[in-house]
């Protein structure tokens, strides 16, 4: 049985950062096609935050291009998403996701984020 399950997250202050982890279990996550972080603000859609792919590739959204870096240790089957330069509009449920060819996405039960101005 594939768990994601995210850690990390907490209240900063704006201009802090944060570090969030996405630890696996049941499979390693450099077998997944990618690996991504999406977050949901109150009262909005879900967004994709970052992507690394099986490949290393990344990308990001617009919004926080230059302030997130994602990143994967293998040996710690985990993927980090290193935030900095937190802005009040940051504030969301950040959650893990794997995803696969022709299956369906694993959902971690996400971490809350909270950035005070």
């Amino acid at each position: 049985q594939v768990q994601l399950v995210e850690s990390g997250g907490g209240l900063v202050q704006a201009g802090g950062s944060l570090r969030l982890s996405c630890t696996a279990s049941g499979r390693r996550i450099f077998s997944f096609v990618a690996m991504e972080w999406h977050r949901q603000a109150p009262g909005k859609q879900r967004e994709l935050v970052a992507t690394i792919t099986i490949g290393g590739s990344t990308n990001y959204a617009e919004s926080v291009k230059g302030r997130f870096t994602i990143s994967r240790d293998n040996a710690k089957n985990t993927v980090y998403l290193e935030m900095n330069s937190l802005k009040p509009e940051d504030t969301a449920v950040y959650y893990c996701r794997g995803s696969d060819l022709g299956i369906v996405p694993y959902w971690g039960q996400g971490t809350r984020v909270t950035v005070s101005s």
